[in-house]
């Protein structure tokens, strides 16, 4: 087991956890209070650096997940 010691600090983490948020709101599922979804579209947006307007989960996404195929999937458990 890997233990993540500051886990805001890790690039990889932050994209895979910030792409399962995403891929759950996609879904329908809403997010936990003091979550909104423009805050996990901002921080998609942080990591990819491209902006997202309301609604462009899948795009979000997809950047992120492109983004991962750049930066690796080490570490990342449960991944694709």
């Amino acid at each position: 087991m890997t233990t993540i010691d500051n886990p805001l600090q890790n690039p990889r983490f932050m994209a895979a956890t910030c792409r399962a948020h995403l891929r759950l709101i996609n879904a329908g599922m809403t997010p936990p209070r003091g979550v909104r979804k423009a805050d996990v579209l901002n921080k998609a947006a942080n990591l990819t650096g491209k902006p997202y307007k309301r609604g462009e989960y899948k795009a979000a996404i997809a950047d992120l997940t492109a983004l991962l195929e750049t930066i690796g999937w080490e570490g990342v458990s449960n991944a694709r």
